[in-house]
């Protein structure tokens, strides 16, 4: 049988502003994408089947009232949770950035079920206030630190964006730090000039606790990140092309292409 594109559906909703940058992140990367009404998705769950990649964009789902995400979160739990468990347990993938983490880890996705913690212990860590009580939108630097994560490779420093005010990553108690380093979920940190993990302003950026700047769950391909690799997918979107320097390469692309990879080599994409 011929190969078919790979299948990535992305929801939006009210507020939501990142979902074209994040369409045609998928996109270049070799994808075929379905951008949905979250209201369609809950109308109609089983239309899930249809893709291996599923997408949260970053924005202002319904204003951030209550909290960054918390209401986005709650239809995730209460309409779609039985087939988004079932969507992990067929080995697909989930990519939330920013406001897409904000809302699954709020909707207990992530970090997820972790062998240290009881099953019933589903929001074991949350995303915060910024710790200087400001939106913040810059440039920061990250490295990716799990090796079983199939979104990036490990040991890899990337310049991203970021544009969030509740980006600070915290967890309940000292045991949940250590779990997610021991399952190797922590995906990303953010790091200084000299390469160390950064616990401090200006390099840590909202006073995550251990530099945190994205999570996985302990399948790997659930992942949550607090920057945008969608907004560096081109290497003159990166501020240095203005001062007559070679541009990087676009970090944030590889992110997408290794996702499209994975699924090609792990699942059956075929017509």
């Amino acid at each position: 049988m011929d190969a078919s594109p790979v299948q990535t559906i992305l929801l939006r909703t009210a507020g939501t502003n990142c979902d074209r940058e994040l369409a045609l992140a998928f996109e270049m990367a070799g994808s075929h994408v379905d951008t949905v009404h979250i209201n369609g998705l809950m109308a109609n769950p089983g239309r899930l089947a249809d893709y291996q990649i599923l997408g949260l964009p970053g924005g202002f789902s319904y204003g951030d009232d209550i909290a960054s995400g918390r209401i986005l979160a709650n239809q995730l739990v209460h309409h779609l949770g039985e087939a988004l468990q079932q969507w992990i347990a067929d080995g697909k993938m989930i990519l939330g950035i920013c406001n897409g983490f904000q809302a699954l880890v709020k909707a207990g996705l992530l970090p997820g079920p972790m062998p240290q913690l009881s099953p019933g212990d589903a929001f074991p860590a949350t995303l915060t206030d910024n710790s200087n009580g400001r939106f913040i939108d810059r440039w920061i630097r990250v490295r990716s630190t799990s090796a079983h994560c199939p979104w990036m490779g490990q040991d890899k420093c990337l310049d991203l964006p970021i544009a969030h005010g509740e980006g600070r990553f915290v967890v309940r108690d000292p045991g949940v730090l250590e779990a997610l380093r021991a399952n190797d979920q922590v995906a990303f940190r953010y790091i200084d000039p000299a390469g160390n993990v950064a616990q401090a302003w200006p390099d840590n950026p909202n006073g995550s606790m251990d530099g945190i700047a994205g999570v996985c769950d302990v399948t790997g391909r659930v992942l949550g990140m607090m920057p945008h690799p969608e907004r560096f997918i081109n290497s003159y979107l990166h501020p240095t092309w203005t001062r007559q320097q070679l541009p990087p390469a676009p970090a944030g692309l590889e992110l997408f292409k290794n996702a499209v990879d994975f699924i090609r080599r792990n699942m059956a994409v075929t017509v």
